[in-house]
């Protein structure tokens, strides 16, 4: 495993962990490491993302291979590592009955709050993410956006060295998922928050994270700062063009160029490096295409994700 600064050690690393469910292997051999800071955790469905995190939560057991979490190992110190952890999880897990008060107080003793202090945690958590004017109500007469909020506030009441949230926008409206967005960032930059973001929407990862490992059939596809991932690619353009367009995609791509999104009209063009727009007015020349537009784009996180599970 690599060597960090005292203030970069990691939160979590994974050395050559595998994780099966009888003969499907779900994660295999993967060594990752989850810096200081907000780290996204990217990867289509099946990717291995929900078998990573039950493993640093210490809910399934590798195969093989070890897992840290805190600087402590999962399998020998469990209770340690979850009175340190908050997960916000996917699924519901609230209890019927009860008022958003009482369960993120429950929670807090969970954790090993005392009562007094877990009850007063759970008023300034669900001001926190917005649920004070509710607080008393019954949690089953809660929107899906308001559940969301809950199981961030039930995450955060004993204050955590380290928080996982699994798909924390889900079901949510726009305005709400970019409420939620904005507490993500807010616990990240100004809380000094430690979290690892799990979702399959790239944007909020992009908008709340400064690093992200990308999971493909079980292994890590890549995994690094966002900014310096999107800037190793190569140049993008995009393009429009009169004429045949499936001779110029052909002609592109004998010169290394991929094209991508041509059925819409407007093509995005990644060029390998050395080349430029002097190149691809050379090939519209030379195949008889007018280039009606050209201008430079930004590489995105999709990008990124594409190529790293072969979809560029």
């Amino acid at each position: 495993m690599p060597e960090f600064e005292p203030d970069q050690q990691p939160v979590a690393t994974l050395d050559q962990v595998s994780i099966r469910y009888g003969a499907q292997e779900a994660l295999r051999s993967v060594t990752a490491t989850f810096r200081p800071g907000a780290v996204g955790l990217l990867g289509p469905n099946g990717a291995g993302k929900s078998s990573l995190l039950k493993g640093l939560l210490g809910f399934v057991k590798p195969a093989s291979g070890r897992l840290r979490v805190l600087g402590l190992d999962v399998h020998s110190s469990p209770l340690k590592i979850r009175a340190r952890l908050g997960y916000m999880p996917e699924s519901d897990g609230h209890i019927p009955g009860m008022n958003a008060v009482s369960f993120v107080a429950y929670c807090g003793q969970l954790s090993g709050l005392p009562r007094a202090d877990a009850t007063q945690r759970a008023h300034e958590v669900l001001y926190y993410v917005g649920l004070g004017e509710a607080r008393y109500r019954n949690i089953e007469t809660y929107s899906t956006g308001m559940k969301q909020r809950i199981k961030l506030a039930q995450a955060l009441v004993h204050d955590p060295d380290l928080l996982f949230l699994d798909e924390p926008t889900n079901g949510m409206d726009p305005k709400g998922r970019k409420e939620m967005l904005d507490l993500v960032t807010d616990l990240a930059t100004r809380k000094g928050v430690n979290l690892i973001l799990s979702s399959h929407l790239l944007p909020d990862v992009e908008e709340t994270c400064e690093r992200v490992i990308v999971l493909h059939q079980g292994t890590v596809a890549t995994e690094g700062a966002i900014a310096e991932l999107k800037q190793r690619r190569s140049q993008v353009f995009e393009i429009r063009i009169k004429g045949d367009l499936e001779i110029f995609i052909r002609a592109l791509e004998s010169i290394g160029a991929e094209c991508h999104g041509a059925e819409n009209g407007t093509m995005r063009v990644f060029v390998p490096g050395g080349l430029g727009p002097r190149d691809l007015f050379g090939v519209a020349t030379r195949h008889q295409v007018q280039v009606r537009h050209l201008r430079p784009s930004v590489p995105t996180l999709e990008d990124v994700f594409a190529e790293a599970i072969g979809e560029k």
